[in-house]
C-alpha cells in the first residue's frame, strides 16, 4: 500500500490522480463545496480511508480474487497465490502450472479472467501503470475489453490502484445502500440512478465514494472498502 506521505498531485496530464490523505481531505472540501448535503455525513463518516495499492497486476489480481467471496476467503486463496518472496507478477502468473488455480481455490472463471490479464501483460498489450494516467473513460474501455473484467473491477481498480479521483462504481451495492441510508431514501438506488445522481460530485467522485463507504462502515461498525 503506498504510504500517506506519497507527494501528493492530483495532475498527471488532464488526469485528476490521489496519491495521500490530503488529496482526500482536498477532495472532500470540494465536496462539501459542490453539495452541501454532504457536510453531516462527512462529520457521522470520520477519517475517510485512503487505501491506496501499487498500480500493477497484483493490485487487479487481489480485486478479482476478493470478488463474491468473503473477506476470510479472500485471504486465504491470496496467500496460495503469494510467492515465497516478492510480489505476484503477470510473468510470474503466466509461469504456473494449467491446473494451480484449483490449489489456489480459485473459480475456474477467476483463473480465466487472471490468466487473460497476465496474458495481456506480458505481451504488451495492457499497461496497467499507464492507465493511472488515461482518462477514465478510456482506462475504464480499456480494462472491461479484458475477457472477464466487468465495469465494478475496472473501477474498483482505477480508484485504488490507479489513483483515478473521478470514478463511481455505481454497481456496488454497498454503496448504493450507503447513499440510501445518508439520504434517507426509501429503497437503494439502482447503478443507472446512482450513477446519474453522481455526476454532481464530479470530479471528485472517488472521494464522494470512500465517503459514502465510510459512512455506512460507521454506521454497520465494520469496514465496507472493497480493497484491503
Amino acid at each position: 500500500m503506498l504510504s500517506s506521505a506519497t507527494n501528493s498531485k492530483l495532475s498527471r496530464g488532464n488526469v485528476q490522480i490521489i496519491r495521500s490523505d490530503e488529496d482526500i481531505r482536498e477532495g472532500l472540501k470540494h465536496l462539501l463545496r459542490l453539495d452541501p448535503r454532504l457536510a453531516g455525513i462527512a462529520e457521522e463518516a470520520g477519517p475517510i480511508p485512503l487505501r491506496l495499492h501499487e498500480p500493477g497486476f497484483a493490485g487487479l489480481a487481489h480485486i478479482i480474487v476478493s470478488q463474491m467471496v468473503s473477506r476470510a476467503s479472500a485471504d486465504a486463496i491470496w496467500r496460495r497465490m503469494s510467492p515465497a518472496e516478492g510480489l505476484l507478477t503477470a510473468k510470474s502468473y503466466v509461469a504456473l502450472r494449467p491446473d494451480a488455480w484449483r490449489e489456489f481455490g480459485l473459480s475456474r472463471a477467476k483463473a480465466t479472467t487472471l490468466s487473460s490479464i497476465a496474458e495481456a501483460v506480458v505481451s504488451g498489450r495492457l499497461d496497467l501503470a499507464l492507465l493511472s494516467s488515461k482518462p477514465p473513460a478510456e482506462a475504464l474501455a480499456e480494462l472491461t475489453a479484458l475477457k472477464g473484467v466487468g465495469p465494478w473491477t475496472a473501477e474498483v481498480y482505477l480508484m485504488f490502484c490507479g489513483g483515478h479521483a473521478d470514478v463511481f462504481p455505481s454497481g456496488d451495492v454497498a454503496l448504493q445502500n450507503a447513499v440510501a441510508a445518508a439520504f434517507g431514501l426509501a429503497q437503494r438506488p439502482q447503478a443507472k440512478a446512482l450513477a446519474s445522481l453522481a455526476t454532481t460530485w464530479s470530479p471528485w467522485r472517488s472521494v464522494a465514494a470512500r465517503l459514502f463507504w465510510a459512512y455506512y462502515a460507521q454506521k454497520l461498525g465494520r469496514g465496507l472498502l472493497p480493497v484491503g
